[in-house]
């Protein structure tokens, strides 16, 4: 890789790389694991940096790479989503400000719950905010692929946490997982 290729990288993962592991965090649910995901996502684009026609599109292709390497992790066997805890959550409904709170962490919760490809989906479509044909690019897949993961992430999300829960306001509820300290970067 040439001087000017390797500085326009680094440019590019100054510039790019919160934005990435929020989005990878999204999928996986653990910082660090987060973390390794985006630096694998980041190797492959690495390698793949000289071929790539237009630097601008690195992001849709970096964001490919966190999606299916986030997929590929989940059908390893090896995969444990369980992680353990000190307090069982809990199940009440609060009266107040903390109703938010609660049900935005039932909301994560659920997410967490979905399957790989739907919670891909959800998190490119809702969270980056991709349309339902970026989206298709990024997941390696057909748009009617994507808007039956979409419905169908909905549907179990409705059927897990009631009709009366809002389920996503896009950026507005990562940005609140983030503003909590879940999220760092």
């Amino acid at each position: 890789m040439a001087r000017g290729d390797r500085s326009e990288f680094a440019e590019f993962v100054h510039a790019r790389a919160g934005a990435l592991h929020r989005a990878a965090y999204l999928m996986v649910g653990d910082p660090q694991l987060a973390q390794d995901l985006v630096q694998e996502a980041l190797a492959k684009t690495y390698v793949a940096w000289p071929r790539l026609r237009d630097p601008r599109n690195a992001e849709a292709y970096c964001r490919k790479a966190i999606t299916t390497t986030a997929i590929s992790w989940f059908r390893r066997k090896s995969w444990h989503n369980e992680r353990p805890t000190e307090h069982l959550p809990d199940e009440s409904r609060a009266a107040g400000p903390e109703a938010s709170v609660t049900e935005r962490d039932a909301v994560w919760r659920a997410l967490q719950q979905l399957p790989p490809r739907q919670r891909a989906a959800l998190v490119l479509r809702f969270y980056e905010d991709l349309t339902e044909a970026q989206t298709a690019e990024a997941m390696g897949c057909a748009v009617g692929t994507v808007k039956s993961q979409v419905s169908a992430a909905l549907a179990k999300l409705r059927t897990q946490l009631g009709g009366d829960v809002e389920l996503l306001s896009t950026k507005e509820w990562a940005d609140a997982r983030t503003e909590e300290g879940t999220v760092t970067r």
